[in-house]
């Protein structure tokens, strides 16, 4: 295996609370002998240790409020209330954090692509070889934030893939129903390979993700959300102590598993939602419509859903570009993931 060249300030196996970073090498024009700074805190408990979750935030950049919550309990968790040891990253992509891109401006990486990552390559590849070589083995728990970022809008919601081990699988999808968003979301990737929650799913841990909304405006319910889920998350799996907030009813669990449930724009104009996010709809129906903003005599080309189901993403810019995705539809599960 090759030897990481990110330096770490923290100690992974002493007790206590600890503030560093990990120092990742680059270079720029006006600087040879540069680090990007990755804030890290770690706290554990100082007698028996339980389970160890590491949670993340920024895997992409745009995707703020995994990095708000994140950032809280840096600030507010205390020794005390520790069972087991949490390692909180609040960003991975800092620069693509600062200047608002999903990818990192480094290196044009999208970090969720670059798994298992390389010991001396960008400095994407470099952190997602950190993550996978040193700082998963450590985990028993992952927790990946994300959101949909300027791209899309999402039905606020954790998430998970199908993983074949039932046991893990079963772990997953309680924590899943502990963050306590009314979806469940089953999801699959239609984007590459190389992501971050399948190199950790690969080494067996409890994987748990989010959707926690999406494009430029966060609410306040979106925040709220995200932290109490988070929290209940690591009270379910007794990283903190606490008392567990039960769901107030059933969760709602969806699936879009198939190619066909992400529908693409076809061309490129002004994209018009024509179903509110969250909403029922039928085979065949219209749910957008794109326009031609230089052709008025033109009509819209529409987007049409191929089944039934949820609409749970959606387009958040209204200008697209050919082949952007501009709806996602998720079918009702009829498997009881808690039985399986």
């Amino acid at each position: 295996m090759e030897r990481t060249q990110i330096h770490s300030t923290i100690d992974w196996a002493k007790p206590g609370r600890q503030d560093g970073h990990l120092f990742i090498p680059y270079s720029y024009n006006l600087a040879g002998w540069a680090n990007l700074m990755v804030p890290v805190t770690l706290l554990a408990n100082c007698g028996e240790r339980g389970p160890t979750a590491l949670v993340l935030a920024g895997n992409h950049g745009d995707e703020y409020p995994g990095q708000v919550a994140i950032l809280r309990l840096c600030r507010e968790l205390k020794l005390d209330q520790m069972l087991g040891r949490v390692i909180l990253i609040p960003c991975l992509t800092i620069p693509g954090s600062k200047a608002m891109t999903r990818l990192s401006p480094l290196d044009g990486k999208n970090f969720n692509r670059c798994f298992p990552g390389k010991a001396d390559g960008t400095v994407s590849e470099m952190l997602a070889h950190y993550l996978a070589t040193v700082l998963f083995p450590l985990a028993d728990i992952v927790i990946d934030i994300h959101t949909g970022g300027r791209s899309l809008d999402f039905v606020p919601c954790a998430h998970m893939h199908l993983v074949a081990d039932a046991v893990q699988c079963r772990q997953m999808a309680a924590g899943t129903e502990a963050w306590n968003s009314d979806f469940a979301f089953l999801y699959t990737d239609i984007a590459g390979t190389g992501l971050l929650p399948v190199e950790a799913e690969r080494q067996g841990k409890i994987v748990i993700t989010t959707e926690m909304g999406g494009g430029e405006v966060v609410h306040p319910s979106v925040h709220r959300l995200t932290q109490s889920g988070l929290r209940n998350v690591l009270v379910h799996f007794n990283v903190i102590r606490g008392e567990k907030v039960p769901r107030s009813k059933p969760a709602r669990w969806v699936q879009a598993l198939d190619r066909d449930d992400y529908r693409f724009a076809p061309e490129s104009g002004i994209y018009e939602s024509l179903v509110d996010l969250g909403a029922d709809v039928g085979t065949g129906q219209k749910v957008g419509a794109i326009h031609f903003l230089e052709r008025p005599d033109r009509e819209p080309i529409y987007v049409h859903a191929l089944t039934a189901g949820a609409l749970i993403g959606s387009r958040a810019p209204s200008v697209v570009v050919q082949g952007d995705c501009v709806a996602c539809i998720a079918h009702d599960v009829d498997l009881d993931l808690r039985d399986a």
